[in-house]
């Protein structure tokens, strides 16, 4: 017979979408239903290495970007005018926005928050009479509707946050009158064109919170037909890496209301073509420095530090509308791997393009092998317009969906660091459930709920695809059963105050072939992939004088209190590994001291290349 705890205990490929939560907006019939639910912002608190994260952002760039950037400088700033006139006021300020605000959510920080009502006060007060609103932009006599897709995302977290009875009736009387725009006047210019998918999330996002609103789902109809056709991998309506890593998901979003599963391959189909044509490589992205390029496919071609944080939340999106562990594997390994190499270890300064094998960050102009012309590899505060703002949204997004609500009035862990959820569960009890440990550094992660009654609800646990014998106890008692790569444990029990479970997910070092890429290997464990350990040489310069070309900044901005670098090797740095197909356990040796994991390699089978 089965212990008691067992018969608690399944594995199952998704959490249970045949219920509908009680608790938490879920999509709305005839939309497909969801299997994960992000809960509102400020239901979960990070803790550990991803608050060190959050911290250094505030008090980083993100942070202090309004002292620094000329495109959230206040005078004459369209965003802040009620007729949308002005100097200045496009993309920068919501991207920006969705980041700093969500971080202001999270940390509690009062100062942050009314800095961000500044400007979400001002976009609902720019509302016309006939629905638009925002900065008057009009490109060849149609109305640009990008910036506003941006802001209609800081504004759906803001009511989140603050329930404030303003913003619905905002977002329908914007949708009308784009429900009642022409189709040659809707989706026109290239980049809503190719992003209309986001203002489509948040057409469902609105239906899901109103009743009597079917006309919602008419408008995103038509916002799918006049979005560019994200369909057919074999011939992208666009190459622009941004545009790939935020876009993909457009046919997956359409499938909620669609129901089409050609609309949902569509989207593993065209992640799976980048990666194959110009992917093959670690970290998770790809090779597209601005554009895709044929021929320009090895490890030195990077992608901008805009396209990583969109991939994070283009898979977070997904994580939901699938429930397939795949979008949250993912969505570690370009958090882990990728990102945190595109800003500087304080957070205060950023490039606009990142590879894999960058050795070199300097200011000079790498074109053609990068497809730009000017210092692109600069890390610099005053640069690169996009990505200085919508580096933002990274980390506060991610920490927003480390858990996630389950439509059978459970809770999922997805996402795995330190960090405390609070929500309702199971009869509508709320709960409290801390998880600790050192992951993606430690193999063993604890989670212990807090409760004032005992109530029944199931618990998810993500099982990575890297991890081939998951193991847990609860309450100290070892569930001897198997669990499988890719997949979910599932807790369904009573839960009482102070119950605990402990997840080992046991890490392996693994080689990873490259075979369309030379044959060439990385070296991984668990969700990390590892690299040389190079020192570094960081050479301080003007951020005025080394910033790209369309930059612009502040009168008031302090130089010498933000400035750029230069980051040159200085040590040996053209090494490569000797591998034959041994079992890697044999030649690395893994130590961990204070915290740190290290990974050394012998060095008779490494050899310095010519």
């Amino acid at each position: 017979m089965l212990a008691q705890h067992e018969k608690e205990v399944s594995n199952v490929t998704r959490p249970d979408n045949n219920q509908i939560n009680s608790f938490y907006v879920s999509n709305k019939k005839p939309l497909q239903s969801l299997y994960l639910l992000k809960l509102p912002v400020g239901a979960i608190q990070p803790k550990g290495w991803l608050m060190k994260y959050l911290e250094l952002q505030r008090s980083g760039l993100t942070g202090h970007l309004g002292e620094i950037s000329a495109w959230l400088a206040k005078k004459n700033n369209a965003w802040l005018s009620k007729d949308g006139s002005g100097d200045h006021g496009w993309e920068e300020v919501p991207y920006w926005l969705k980041g700093y605000a969500n971080l202001g959510y999270i940390l509690k920080d009062p100062k942050i928050i009314e800095e961000s009502k500044i400007w979400l006060n001002a976009a609902l007060n720019s509302q016309r009479k006939d629905g638009y609103f925002g900065p008057t932009i009009l490109r060849n006599g149609k109305p640009d509707l990008w910036g506003n897709m941006i802001m209609l995302w800081c504004l759906q977290s803001y009511y989140e946050y603050s329930q404030d009875k303003r913003v619905l009736p905002f977002m329908e009387k914007y949708f009308r009158w784009q429900y009642n725009l022409p189709d040659s006047m809707l989706l026109e210019d290239y980049w809503e064109n190719s992003r209309g998918g986001d203002n489509m999330l948040s057409v469902y996002w609105l239906y899901n919170r109103t009743t009597g609103k079917e006309w919602l789902l008419e408008l995103a109809e038509k916002l799918h037909r006049n979005t560019a056709n994200w369909r057919t991998p074999k011939s992208l309506p666009n190459w622009h890496n941004v545009n790939i890593a935020q876009c993909f998901r457009e046919p997956a979003t359409y499938y909620m209301q669609s129901g089409n599963d050609a609309d949902l391959t569509a989207t593993y189909n065209v992640f799976q073509l980048i990666r194959e044509r110009y992917g093959n490589v670690p970290g998770g992205m790809f090779g597209a420095d601005e554009n895709a390029r044929k021929g320009y496919v090895d490890p030195r071609q990077g992608v901008e530090t805009c396209g990583m944080v969109e991939q994070m939340a283009s898979n977070e999106i997904l994580a939901g509308i699938t429930g397939d562990p795949f979008w949250a594997d993912h969505t570690e390994e370009v958090a882990f791997n990728t990102y945190p190499a595109a800003v500087m270890p304080d957070f205060k300064a950023l490039r606009y393009i990142t590879s894999p094998n960058m050795s070199i960050s300097d200011s000079k102009n790498h074109h053609p092998g990068i497809d730009n012309t000017g210092p692109f590899l600069m890390m610099n505060p005053f640069s690169s317009r996009c990505c200085q703002h919508n580096h933002a949204q990274g980390w506060p997004y991610y920490s927003e969906h480390v858990f996630m609500a389950t439509p059978d009035n459970g809770l999922a862990a997805l996402l795995y660091c330190e960090a405390t959820v609070k929500a309702k569960v199971g009869s509508g009890n709320e709960v409290s459930i801390e998880s600790k440990g050192h992951y993606p550094f430690d193999e063993k992660t604890t989670f212990i709920l807090s409760m004032n009654e005992n109530e029944s609800f199931p618990f998810y646990l993500r099982v990575p695809a890297w991890c081939n014998n998951a193991k847990i106890k609860i309450n100290g008692e070892a569930i001897n059963l198997a669990f499988d790569p890719s997949s979910y444990i599932k807790i369904n029990r009573l839960w009482k105050n102070g119950d605990k479970i402990e997840l080992e997910l046991p890490m392996q070092l693994e080689v990873q072939y490259w075979t369309e890429n030379k044959n060439s290997i990385s070296v991984n464990r668990g969700p990390l992939t590892y690299s040389l350990k190079i020192k570094e040489q960081y050479v301080k310069a003007d951020s005025k004088k080394s910033a790209i070309g369309d930059s612009k900044w502040q009168e008031t901005a302090d130089a010498s209190k933000w400035p750029s670098y230069e980051i040159l090797p200085a040590s040996a740095w053209n090494y490569g590994l000797q591998y034959k197909g041994e079992d890697p356990s044999r030649f690395f040796r893994i130590e961990k001291e204070n915290g740190q994991l290290t990974i050394f390699h012998s060095l008779k089978r490494m050899c310095q290349l010519c």
